[in-house]
């Protein structure tokens, strides 16, 4: 999971306040009176730093990507904290360039990232095994066992598949364990000397009970009686929800995050949580009956729910809010990367053809350019896996684009192939979560591919046949959300979350709703069913043609 793969992500776009609040904010900036978000997302770690309005005051941020080493999706952890180190900076640069002042101080700070994976630690905290990320698929057995075990769906990618797969390929780290998280669990660690999770975060390592906001203890027992060797309670990271206190930056912990020694300890840390939280908050959809939609690396819906679902669904995941209450997830791995591939192939073009064009630029015209498709992308698929997929049956990816002889091959087509590609598999899953009958009243959006308005938004809502709404907030994120669940933390408030979002933060925000448009609706079911048929292409593909670097 992720932070938008973007079109130029850049949020300073939407930054800032009015010229008459520059000293206001200033002076906020300098008495610590604000809360920083960090974000480690799949392509890009971003800090956001806002007031007491929540209001975006300073933003920095830093490019990193994974790796494919042994077949294993992975990031260094060093590559992790000099990332976090950059973006720091540059958003210490920003509030200077803004104001005048380099704060040195916050009162409150919170971690997010991408959630699920396997960060595997001994009793000296040494890492034992390289990061495995969320992409990874090599956890079929395990996942399969504890989905039987449990009576629960047990995704590939979340934790304790992981661990459980590394229990059953009898890997010798085992044995040295003391301590796994997920990386927003790991930072947070580094950060404050505390092995806690955010309630969300936590329930993509293990599944959570909604009464008590902590693991299953009933399943827990059920692990432990399969495998006794290992005391699954002690290995994972206390459970917290949002508002708590989660620690306070130490001295070494704001080392790591400047090293120039400038940065004060002592803010108050709310606790650690996954991209999916933050994503609802950003989107102010915490609350029964809303949903919400990132679209980046990886794309995920989150609704949430009034009741439980009848049954276990291999698409849908059951995790939470930041506050602990139900969520059905519907996950793909593969999001907005492809699409963004494209777009820098025909940035090129543009530049070889004499007539440069910024991302931005690249971006706008391509999308512009889908609504003049046809409603069915005039008979062109477009696959976007780059890794795989379960959700469509998919151990690995192959990028496709596929046609039949009769298909209409033109820009406009081939950008809305390529833009209902990436809901694709999205739309597999929520059709699932239409047959449970889960109410929802409206679905929000967040990520860098809406920011140009009225294409993204218009496709998802003909791909789900439902209201979208996006707010002036969507491209900044999960950074952001961050920051605001830190606020929400340092605030000791007793609203709930659902309250202290929609009359805090939200109360004067700005939605933009599109709905649903029959014509879309009916060209899109027409795609989809040929995507569908298509995946017999995409499966050929994987088991033919070996990745470069690789052997079968």
């Amino acid at each position: 999971m992720s932070t938008p793969t973007e079109p130029a992500a850049d949020v300073q776009s939407t930054v800032g306040v009015g010229p008459g609040t520059l000293s206001q904010a200033a002076a906020a900036i300098t008495a610590g009176r604000t809360s920083l978000g960090i974000e480690l997302g799949s392509t890009r770690i971003k800090i956001c730093l806002i007031g007491d309005d929540a209001a975006v005051l300073a933003v920095g941020s830093h490019e990193w990507e994974n790796a494919f080493v042994d077949r294993v999706w992975t990031y260094s952890l060093d590559d992790a904290w000099s990332g976090i180190r950059a973006a720091y900076a540059d958003l210490v640069s920003d509030a200077e360039a803004r104001y005048g002042v380099r704060p040195d101080g916050f009162g409150a700070v919170g971690v997010s990232a991408m959630m699920h994976g396997y960060l595997a630690f001994d009793h000296a905290g040494e890492q034992l095994v390289p990061f495995r990320t969320w992409r990874n698929t090599t956890t079929g057995v395990a996942a399969a066992e504890l989905t039987e075990l449990f009576g629960l769906n047990i995704p590939l990618r979340w934790s304790i598949a992981h661990l459980h797969q590394a229990v059953i390929d009898d890997e010798p780290h085992v044995a040295d364990l003391d301590f796994v998280t997920t990386l927003a669990g790991y930072v947070h660690w580094r950060l404050t000397g505390r092995k806690v999770l955010g309630v969300g975060d936590a329930s993509g390592m293990f599944p959570i009970d909604a009464a008590t906001k902590t693991y299953e203890a009933a399943l827990l027992e059920k692990y432990e009686a399969r495998v006794p060797a290992l005391d699954l309670a002690a290995l994972l990271p206390e459970v917290l929800v949002a508002g708590q206190n989660a620690g306070v930056l130490t001295a070494e912990g704001a080392a790591l995050l400047d090293p120039t020694g400038t940065l004060r300890a002592g803010a108050v840390l709310a606790p650690p949580e996954g991209d999916a939280g933050t994503g609802m908050v950003a989107t102010n959809s915490v609350a029964p009956r809303t949903g919400n939609v990132s679209a980046g690396t990886s794309i995920f819906a989150m609704v949430v729910l009034e009741r439980p679902l009848t049954s276990v669904h291999h698409e849908l995941d059951l995790v939470t809010t930041p506050a602990g209450d139900p969520v059905a997830m519907v996950h793909c791995n593969n999001g907005a990367s492809e699409l963004a591939a494209w777009a820098g192939l025909f940035g090129s073009f543009a530049a070889a053809a004499g007539s440069p064009l910024d991302s931005d630029a690249v971006f706008d015209v391509l999308f512009r350019a889908a609504l003049d498709g046809e409603a069915d992308a005039g008979g062109l698929l477009a696959y976007n896996h780059l890794a795989g997929e379960p959700i469509a049956g998919l151990d690995e990816g192959r990028p496709l684009v596929v046609r039949t002889p009769d298909s209409r091959l033109t820009l406009p087509n081939f950008m809305r192939a390529q833009l209902y590609g990436v809901f694709g598999t999205l739309a597999l899953g929520m059709r699932v979560l239409e047959g449970e009958r889960v109410g929802l009243d409206q679905m929000f959006a967040h990520g860098g591919m809406f920011r140009t308005a009225g294409v993204a938004q218009r496709f998802l809502a003909g791909a789900l046949d439902a209201p979208v709404a996006v707010a002036h907030t969507a491209s900044e994120g999960g950074a952001w959300g961050m920051a605001v669940l830190a606020a929400f933390a340092a605030s000791e408030s007793s609203e709930t979350l659902d309250a202290y979002l929609r009359d805090r933060v939200f109360a004067g925000a700005v939605f933009e709703t599109v709905a649903p448009d029959a014509t879309d609706v009916a060209g899109f079911a027409t795609y989809l069913d040929d995507y569908r048929a298509g995946l017999a292409v995409e499966r050929a593909a994987v088991a033919a043609l070996t990745p470069t670097g690789t052997t079968k």
